[in-house]
């Protein structure tokens, strides 16, 4: 029996070959997006794992510090750490922005944190920790910046100490660790003018400067020019107590939100990256039609090109069943082809991407899948085509 498939491939070869490469460089796209939305999450929960905590502290009423602005004064942390069952707890400030590099521009979140505590980059690949108390920093190794370098953030320059990895914001921002200090002066502070500027109007207030009281205007003043503002407390549990049993405290007595590690997951991952999420499910969707669309039209064309042997084959006798099947082998073929080369193509490029792409061994079986079937269901046009070929054709003019 003749293989019409294996024939048709066989002869026509390059052109079966250049549309399995047009359409892996599709399926790859189509990876590369669910790549993309790995990568998103997984950036998300590194921010967490990083982060060391089992609790973070947070103003009232606000889903911070990642998704929303939090301010709480930085001495709220010594009554959380005489809690029962908190082991450690720490300031922490966190503030996504343009650092310099000579010239150049690098986005950043820039993270205030207290030596040895929770929020400190927890390893490196080269150089060593802050040790310091203002003007050195660690930086994630995707900034671009080197041991040695300057970099520029607000008012003052740091210099780099200490390199470390994948340590990234849920936007995929590369972090630099900073002195608390320093960033809350870099968050929270207004520049030299807005100071200035502050402090003639609370002069002109006969209300701040009573000729009366001497000193009032001089102590109002030096409240503005500072700031005891942090972002969060991270705190950690002792062993063999339950995070959210701690939290329930700091909820009902501090006037503070706390969020554990699976609520703190589900602000990142279910809200902060929602919409994120659905725009990529979306370009999914629309990549999956068009591959749908090019596979059926070409599997259909190469179809109504041998319309004559699928007649000769009808006319000596072979059934429907046969033709069938060799339609639907030639069009997994070039499904399998596609994906290969999609797959090879989406590794080979993943990498070149600003933002980290995570390809995940199950989301590339499930595409295979999904690729066969989407070949499979576009097939049935073609198929539907030859059924209806008239056995006459094969000996007509």
């Amino acid at each position: 029996m003749i293989n019409l498939a294996g024939r048709d491939i066989l002869h026509s070869w390059g052109k079966f070959v250049l549309t399995g490469l047009g359409l892996g460089l599709l399926i790859g796209v189509t990876l590369t997006m669910a790549g993309v939305y790995r990568g998103l999450v997984d950036d998300a929960r590194r921010l967490l794992d990083n982060s060391r905590a089992d609790l973070w502290v947070v103003q009232q009423d606000t889903q911070g510090p990642y998704a929303e602005s939090s301010s709480l004064r930085d001495d709220a942390v010594r009554a959380i750490r005489g809690l029962p069952g908190v082991a450690q707890a720490a300031n922490v400030t966190y503030l996504t922005m343009q650092v310099r590099r000579g010239d150049q521009e690098v986005r950043a979140m820039v993270v205030g944190f207290e030596s040895g505590q929770p929020g400190e980059p927890g390893y490196l690949v080269a150089g060593r920790h802050i040790t310091r108390s203002h003007y050195e920093a660690v930086v994630d190794v995707q900034t671009g910046f080197r041991l040695g370098e300057r970099i520029g953030i607000r008012r003052h320059d740091y210099t780099v100490v200490g390199l470390t990895q994948r340590m990234v914001s849920s936007g995929g921002d590369p972090m630099v660790f900073i002195p608390l200090k320093d960033a809350q002066e870099a968050q929270f502070l207004k520049d030299n003018d807005a100071i200035l500027n502050e402090r003639a109007r609370t002069a002109a207030n006969p209300s701040l400067n009573r000729p009366g009281v001497p000193g009032l205007l001089e102590a109002i003043q030096a409240s503005q020019a500072s700031n005891r503002s942090v972002n969060t407390v991270l705190v950690q549990v002792q062993p063999g107590f339950d995070a959210e049993t701690v939290a329930g405290p700091i909820r009902r007595w501090k006037h503070l939100e706390a969020y554990t590690r699976e609520q703190m997951e589900e602000i990142l991952v279910a809200k902060l990256i929602a919409t994120s999420a659905r725009q990529i499910a979306m370009f999914l969707v629309i990549l999956a039609i068009v591959s749908a669309a090019i596979v059926a039209f070409i599997i259909y064309t190469m179809t109504l090109g041998k319309i004559r042997e699928i007649a000769v084959l009808k006319l000596i006798g072979t059934r429907n069943r046969t033709i069938a099947g060799m339609i639907l082998q030639q069009a997994l073929g070039l499904g399998l082809i596609g994906f290969v080369v999609g797959k090879v193509a989406a590794t080979v490029w993943a990498p070149i991407f600003p933002k980290f792409v995570l390809l995940e061994p199950g989301d590339a079986l499930r595409g295979l899948v999904a690729v066969m079937l989407i070949c499979a269901l576009a097939s049935t046009l073609a198929i539907r085509a030859a059924l209806r070929v008239d056995p006459a054709a094969a000996i007509g003019g």
